[in-house]
């Protein structure tokens, strides 16, 4: 029997991703389906045959690194295949496919394809390097090619895997991907496409094999996690009714896989955390105290203008309920400044309910304009110099309640996973995260990764 060899055999390969952890986990993906194919992993700063950038257009800044990160690749080795991926790719189609330093364009949900679509490029190569007919659709620089489809339209959930982490120790396991939300100043929906969720089989499946590679902790991610099961509605699913809200059916199961001893989860809605939410996650022995809670303004009037769908109020007693059900849970969050018509009471009062709510941690984000988007076209833009100095103040104000949540847990002994050796100090010194994701550096004669170890905080 003939075995066919791919045309990938031995090609050299260097990925690089931008953004967020679905696209790291889309990225992993893609690199086990090339491993497959007999590809041969690189560093992205050394010659490849072939170069992957999944890119991002969360904002301004993303799309700018994802066009310069396309473009070093191409100075890198100008004989190699550019690929581009993800985000930026679906924002923008036309103005990638006119980018000289592009070879091959792919758009979200076609990234499972990423082998044939190399393959067919490849083939259709002519001795010049340029393709001999337009494999994919027509376009504007002859010697691109495009796999496209419309992401608006698009209803079936993009299944990949990974069977070892990214990671040392922990997994980032994506189970959904769209957003119907539609806020004002995001771009998302219109490159994610409708609410698309993942089998129950198909994660515990995954999870269970990349626990017996050794992970020991898996985060649940997704563009709108807290949508997860919302587009099966009453449908039956996996043979079965959902039992309850769909992402806890989800916790519970991974809960029992032998050799996990973490569960985290991405970014949450306010909304997602009712009392029966958090009363059954309480009773997970898993699950970490650790919630990410998407807020971007603690003011009405702004979240109204943002089309957020919740108050500062509803927001703050999703807070209160996670104090009353866990110990100390490490809350942190998003907040954007300088959205358009912002004022300064408005900000006055962001402060001062971000005080109130004195949480773990921010990521604060100054405002980025995106095509397409509502907000756009918004009056009373705000200018970059008070966007700076809005962002420096609540910079200010996390790292001082940081602080003192870390605080408040001295004298105390904690459990941390072990994730890697530290690079560049001197000694034997190890990092890692604590349930609540507080991080801890501590030296050790032995390799301790990958194994939990109890600290005096």
């Amino acid at each position: 029997m003939v075995t066919s060899i791919s045309v990938l055999e031995h090609k050299k390969v260097a990925t690089l991703t931008l953004g967020c952890k679905v696209n790291q986990y889309e990225t992993d993906g893609m690199r086990e389906l090339l491993e497959q194919a007999g590809c041969q992993f690189v560093e992205f700063h050394q010659p490849a045959d072939i170069y992957l950038v999944n890119t991002c257009s969360v904002t301004n800044m993303a799309e700018r690194k994802s066009r310069q990160m396309l473009h070093r690749a191409k100075k890198l080795n100008p004989q190699a295949i550019v690929v581009a991926a993800g985000c930026y790719v679906q924002t923008v189609p036309e103005e990638v496919q006119k980018d000289l330093a592009v070879d091959l364009v792919i758009g979200n949900n076609c990234k499972k394809d990423i082998v044939r679509l190399i393959e067919r490029y490849l083939e259709s190569l002519c001795d010049d390097g340029c393709v001999q007919e337009q494999p994919l659709q027509e376009t504007a620089n002859s010697c691109v090619a495009c796999e496209w489809i419309d992401i608006n339209q698009t209803k079936e959930y993009e299944n990949m895997k990974i069977s070892h982490m990214s990671e040392h120790t922990r997994a980032y396991i994506k189970i959904q991907d769209g957003c119907n939300q539609f806020c004002s100043y995001c771009i998302i929906p219109y490159v994610r496409g409708r609410i698309r969720s993942r089998k129950l089989e198909e994660i515990i499946k995954e999870v269970k094999n990349l626990a017996d590679n050794g992970c020991k902790e898996v985060v649940l991610t997704g563009i709108h996690l807290s949508s997860y099961g919302k587009d099966w509605q009453d449908q039956e699913v996996n043979s079965s009714k959902l039992d309850g809200t769909p992402l806890l059916q989800v916790i519970r199961a991974i809960n029992d896989i032998e050799g996990i001893l973490r569960i985290r989860l991405g970014s949450l809605e306010p909304r997602i955390i009712t009392d029966e939410f958090v009363s059954e996650l309480k009773d997970i022995p898993k699950f970490c105290p650790h919630f990410h809670l998407s807020l971007q303004s603690a003011c009405n009037d702004t979240l109204k203008r943002m089309n957020r769908k919740y108050t500062i109020e509803e927001y703050m007693e999703s807070c209160e309920r996670l104090r009353r059900a866990f110990d100390r849970p490490a809350l942190t969050t998003d907040v954007i400044v300088g959205f358009p018509g912002e004022t300064e009471e408005e900000f006055a009062t962001t402060c001062q309910n971000l005080e109130l709510l004195n949480l773990y941690e921010m990521h604060v984000f100054k405002y980025s304009k995106r095509r397409g988007t509502v907000a756009e076209g918004m009056p009373n833009q705000v200018s970059e110099s008070v966007k700076n100095s809005r962002s420096e103040v609540l910079l200010a104000m996390t790292a001082r309640q940081k602080q003192a949540y870390e605080d408040s847990f001295r004298g105390e002994t904690l459990q941390v996973l072990i994730e890697e050796k530290v690079e560049g100090k001197e000694g034997n010194w190890y990092t890692g995260h604590t349930e609540r994701y507080m991080k801890v550096e501590i030296p050790s004669i032995e390799d301790i990764c990958n194994r939990i170890v109890t600290v005096h905080w």
